[in-house]
């Protein structure tokens, strides 16, 4: 799982960069329609992929700290999903507020 989630954090990296989105240093209003498509595309790859990487985590270290019991029911795990689920946006969100789209 260690590999798994260090694996996904360097896709998550590279995904989440606007530097290697389509149209890099264009204004908005420069775009071309492929352009827009593609970029709005990257980002919710980027968020998939984060959410993605914080379920592994969270999920983990739910087994690892034993707040999840080893006869868990898929319910117990679906809560942890949506839990995850939650944080990755959260976490996206913040990054993206940092980040000036050109």
């Amino acid at each position: 799982m260690k590999s798994l989630s260090e694996g996904l954090a360097d896709v998550v990296l590279d995904e989440a960069n606007p530097e290697n989105w389509p149209g890099t240093g264009k204004m908005l209003d420069q775009l071309t329609r492929d352009e827009r498509g593609d970029r709005h595309w990257c980002k919710k790859n980027a968020a998939a992929t984060m959410t993605l990487l914080v379920k592994v985590i969270s999920i983990t270290g739910h087994i690892q700290g034993g707040t999840l019991p080893k006869d868990s029911t898929e319910d117990d795990l679906d809560k942890v999903q949506a839990q995850a689920e939650r944080e990755a946006v959260a976490l996206l969100e913040r990054a993206q507020a940092g980040v000036h789209v050109h």
